[in-house]
Parts: C-alpha cells; structure tokens; sequence
C-alpha cells in the first residue's frame, strides 16, 4: 500500500445501536436515533430508560436481567437484527457502550451519545471540565475518591444512589475535608433537576434523588489525609506493625519497579502492602495482587487499601512460592518478604513476563545472599541503599543509621 492510498474495507453494516439518553428523554434525541429506536426489532435498557422512549418502542422491549451478562449474551444472539440499547449519557463514558465494545467489533456497532453526567454536572456549575476531576462511584466503593482529594482541586463524582451524598460527605469529614463545598446536582437535564449547595462536615439533606452527582471543591483541614502524588508517602499513613518498607527505599523500589499503565504488580511478603498500594496509585489503570501468610496482616492490607483509595487491592493469603500457583502472570514483582525460601526466586523470575522487571530488597545477610548470587547468575542491577536519620542525642541531635537494605533489580529478556 503507498501512502497516502485509500483503502475500502468490506465491514459489516452495524445491526446494534447504543443510544445515549437523558433526563429530558425523547425530546432530547436528535432523528436518527428516534428512527433507531422506532425501527429496532428488540430494544434493551433500564426500565428507566425503556419508559423514557416508551412512545416510539414497536419491537420487543427487555429490562436488563440479572446477572447482567445474560443480557449481553442475549444481545449476541441477536447478531445481525437490528437491535438497540438504550444507556444514560455517553454509552462509553463509564456505560455499558464500553462493555459491549469488548465483545463486539466497533464495525457492527454505532454509538449516539448524549451528554455524560460529568458535562452537565460541569455546565450547571460553569467549571472547566479538563481542569475537573472526575470519578464514578457507581456500584464502586465512595473510597475511590480519595486519591482526589488535595487541597484546591474540583471533583465531579457519579454516585450510585440516594444514601451516597451523606456516604460522600461523611468520608471527607472523616478524612480532614470537612470543609469542602458540596454540591448535589440531582436528575440533571429533567423536569426534576435540583442542586443544592452544602458543606461536607454539616451535610444534612435526606431527600435526595437516585440519579445524583455530587461536585465537591476541595478545602483541606489541619492534618488532612492528603495522598500526595510523590512516591514514597509518610509511614504514618499506613497502618502497619513495623512490617512495612520505609518511605525513602519505597521510592527507590517503586522507581525500580518502574510502573507503566495497566501493569500487573505481585507484592510477594507484602506486609502492610505499602508498594501494592503505592503502585496503584501511580494511575487508575494499575492492577496488584499482594501475597501475605500472615492472617492478621491480610486483613491490614485491606484496610490499608481502602483507606489509600484503592480498594481494587487484591489480597492472596499464603504462603509464596506455592501460594503463586494460579495466579495471573505478572508484569512486575516485588519480593519484600521470603525471598530467601527454596524456589522463591526461581518460581518468580519463570513467571514473570516477558520484558517484566523483579526488584527484591534485603535486610538480612541471608537474603542479601540470595540477591548476590542471583546477581552472579543473571545480571542486573545490584545496589546498596544506607538511611540515616537525625534524631536526638541527649540534649543534641545526631544521625542514626537504619538497617542498609541491598536491593537488586533484574529485567526479563
């Protein structure tokens, strides 16, 4: 093919369409998906939603079924009908337009938005929306929120029901943002619009619509829990028995791990889980398993992770190597704990991705043999890491080592 050619590609006429709706309903759909919706043989959507178009519906109309995914099975089986699904706003903004993306090829699919919830909430209020945070709290835990909250910052969050406003608003209290302002825009775009302005620490309103989004400008209190983008974040955040990496070899060990956009992490002896938690935070799309023996830990790792705002955290209790079988081949490994069991570095490095990255750090001489002789065997990078701290000595102030912790890192070919 010479550049700048034009090629025809035989694609398949699309036979579904996913329609965006709002609150206004049919009055706010443009022609052609009033055709759609007049034409489809079978229609499905929220019952919401079905009553909304209900006027220009002729097919067979169907409520999504629970599990869901029997309704997109159903949906497959269709292949070829002319079908419609209807969705609120923008099918692929967080809708189920995304999910059928996933199964269905973007040739036999059309997709005619409205506007998200996130551009009306920003219209009514007049923010910017590329200057806004944005986060779905729909069926997913109102923890998600709190990597958002530094001091200054705008937040537009989708919510899931009428209980989440008061969720919402206790958590920021909770967490030292008791003073942000609080907007609830509640069925944006219908007869029943309303917004309503509050402060989080004395958020009171009971009657409040399902459909809601809450708009939060962030002010921080003195001692806020504020998740500062840096790696490396304050010991003191996380809870822990002393089974945690410090802040300062976290930073170097999470540069190590070196984490790009939806890789997967085993934190293997992960402790309190601190590299986990540091490195889903790094983006949204970043995935971790943490392997634990400890039962007592295990449960400390999920609060941890909750509090951290990544509760998407998953915690294997067991025993490494044998508790890897199974698992999901990793991108990344970290080994804060066990490295020196048998077979531990071996199963580790065979599992690992092609072009994956192992770090392993040592404090004891047992293991910092291990990484030694790995070093010998395979390559890498081998370095020393020595902390000292000031801290009082009598009346002055002089510095006391911490335990030096070697570390060596080593890349998959």
């Amino acid at each position: 093919m010479r550049d700048g050619s034009v090629v025809s590609l035989d694609l398949q006429a699309p036979w579904l369409t996913v329609i965006g709706l709002g609150e206004d309903g049919l009055a706010g759909l443009g022609d052609a998906a009033k055709r759609c919706i007049a034409s489809a043989t079978v229609i499905f959507g929220g019952a919401r939603h079905l009553e909304l178009a209900g006027p220009l519906i002729t097919g067979e109309a169907h409520v999504w079924a629970s599990p869901f995914e029997r309704s997109i099975d159903a949906i497959l089986s269709l292949r070829g009908s002319p079908v419609v699904v209807l969705a609120s706003g923008d099918p692929l903004h967080f809708g189920v337009g995304a999910t059928l993306a996933r199964r269905i090829d973007p040739a036999e699919m059309r997709v005619l938005p409205f506007p998200s919830s996130f551009s009306l909430a920003a219209s009514k209020l007049g923010w910017a929306l590329q200057e806004t945070q944005t986060v779905s709290l729909h069926g997913r835990p109102v923890d998600l929120i709190r990597p958002l909250l530094h001091p200054g910052v705008r937040v537009l969050a989708l919510t899931s029901d009428a209980q989440a406003p008061a969720a919402l608003a206790k958590l920021l209290t909770e967490s030292g943002f008791g003073q942000s302002r609080f907007t609830v825009l509640e069925a944006l775009g219908g007869s029943n619009e309303r917004l309503t302005h509050h402060i989080a620490a004395q958020f009171s309103q009971a009657d409040v619509n399902a459909l809601n989004v809450c708009a939060v400008e962030v002010v921080a209190d003195k001692g806020a829990r504020i998740l500062t983008l840096a790696a490396g974040l304050d010991d003191a955040l996380f809870e822990h028995d002393g089974q945690i990496t410090k802040r300062e070899i976290r930073a170097l060990t999470l540069s190590a791990l070196a984490p790009r956009r939806g890789e997967l992490l085993w934190d293997i002896g992960a402790g309190s889980g601190s590299i986990a938690i540091e490195w889903m935070l790094t983006d949204p799309s970043m995935r971790a398993l943490a392997i634990e023996v400890s039962a007592e830990r295990v449960a400390r790792i999920g609060r941890n992770a909750a509090r951290f705002g990544v509760p998407g955290l998953t915690v294997v209790h067991g025993a490494a190597p044998d508790a890897l079988s199974g698992l999901t081949p990793p991108d990344a490994i970290f080994i804060g704990g066990g490295g020196s069991r048998d077979g531990m570095m071996d199963a580790a490095r065979s599992v690992l991705r092609e072009g994956g990255r192992l770090v392993a750090n040592a404090v004891t001489t047992e293991m910092e043999a291990v990484l030694l002789a790995s070093h010998v065997r395979f390559g890498g990078t081998l370095i020393r890491i020595d902390i000292a701290r000031a801290s009082p000595v009598g009346s002055m102030t002089g510095w006391r080592p911490a335990m030096p912790v070697t570390q060596w890192s080593w890349t998959k070919e």
